[in-house]
C-alpha cells in the first residue's frame, strides 16, 4: 500500500484496497473514493449495489464497509474541514448538499472511461503537491482538490438534472418537503404517512422502493446532518444544540447521535473540529 500524507488536517491521498477501508473505520475526514469493479456498499448502514467505475462521498464519521467478491483497490482521497471547508467554498464548487450530505440520492456518481482517466490525473498531480514541501503547494493542493470537487459536481448535477425531470410528480416528493419541515420535531414514520394520506406499510414499501432507505432511516439521518451542522458550524453547547433540535435532555441527544454515528457529539467536535464558517457567523 502506498500512503502519500501531511498533517492529519490538510489532505492526504493513499492507494489501498476496499478490505482496508472496512477495517480503519470511520474518519474525521471528508473522504472521496476512486474505484472500479462491482458489489455492495453500506454507508451508515444504508445498501447500495456498484458496478463500474465510482467516485464515493462520505463526511466525518459516517461508517463504511465494502461487500465485494474479491479485492478491490481504491485511491482514497481525504481532507480535513479546516482545510479546505465546503461550507465557506459552496459557491465555487456547490458539492454541499450535492456530493456532501445528500441523504436522498446513492453516495457515489458513475464516471465514464474519460472523467475516470483525469480525476487519476489530478490526483497524480497532488501526490506530487502533498510531497513537495514548497510554501506555494498548499495553495496548489487546495486548487487541484476544488477542481476535482466541481468536475464530480458537474457530473452529478447532471444526474440530478435527469433523476428531477423524471420524478418530478412522485407523490414522496412531498415527503422530503414535509421532512424538511418537521424533523425537528416529528421523528415518526406514522406521522408522515397520514400527512400524505399513506398508511404506514405503504409509506414505508413506497420509500424504500423510490430512496432505497425505509422513512425511519431518513428521518433518522436528516436528525444527524443537522445535529452534525450544529456542531461543527456553531459555537453552541451540546445543551443548546439538544434543545433546539427538541431532545429531552443531553444526555438522550448524546446517547441518539453515538448510536447512529458510533461517537459522542463532544468527541465528533474535538475531531472535526468547528468551521470557520461559525466564526462568520458571529
Amino acid at each position: 500500500m502506498k500512503e502519500e500524507q501531511t498533517d492529519k488536517k490538510d489532505c492526504t491521498i493513499e492507494d489501498c484496497t476496499t478490505d482496508y477501508i472496512n477495517q480503519c473505520g470511520s474518519s474525521p475526514m471528508y473522504n472521496i473514493f476512486l474505484l472500479e469493479g462491482s458489489g455492495k456498499v453500506s454507508v451508515d448502514l444504508n445498501e447500495y449495489v456498484f458496478d463500474g467505475k465510482i467516485a464515493l462521498f462520505a463526511t466525518p464519521y459516517q461508517i463504511i464497509y465494502f461487500d465485494t467478491e474479491k479485492l478491490l483497490k481504491t485511491r482514497r482521497l481525504q481532507f480535513h474541514g479546516d482545510f479546505y471547508c465546503i461550507e465557506y467554498h459552496k459557491k465555487e464548487v456547490a458539492c454541499n448538499g450535492l456530493l456532501f450530505n445528500n441523504i436522498y440520492q446513492q453516495p457515489y456518481i458513475n464516471l465514464e472511461h474519460e472523467d475516470h482517466v483525469e480525476m487519476n490525473y489530478i490526483l497524480g498531480k497532488l501526490i506530487v503537491e502533498i510531497e513537495n514541501t514548497d510554501s506555494y503547494s498548499k495553495s496548489v493542493i487546495k486548487a487541484y482538490l476544488q477542481l476535482i470537487l466541481a468536475l464530480c459536481s458537474k457530473i452529478k448535477s447532471k444526474d440530478l438534472v435527469v433523476d428531477e425531470e423524471k420524478n418530478t410528480h412522485h407523490p414522496l416528493m412531498k415527503f422530503k418537503t414535509l421532512l424538511e419541515e418537521n424533523f425537528h420535531k416529528e421523528r415518526q414514520p406514522s406521522f408522515y404517512a397520514a400527512q400524505m394520506g399513506l398508511s404506514p406499510n405503504n409509506f414505508s414499501k413506497t420509500c424504500k422502493q423510490h430512496f432505497l432507505k425505509t422513512p425511519s432511516a431518513l428521518i433518522h439521518e436528516r436528525v444527524i446532518l443537522e445535529c452534525k451542522k450544529l456542531i461543527h458550524l456553531s459555537y453552541k453547547s451540546m445543551k443548546e444544540i439538544a434543545a433546539e433540535l427538541n431532545f429531552d435532555d443531553e444526555n438522550y441527544f448524546s446517547r441518539y447521535f453515538k448510536k447512529h454515528t458510533k461517537i459522542t457529539p463532544t468527541a465528533f467536535r474535538e475531531n472535526v473540529g468547528i468551521s470557520i464558517v461559525a466564526d462568520l457567523s458571529r
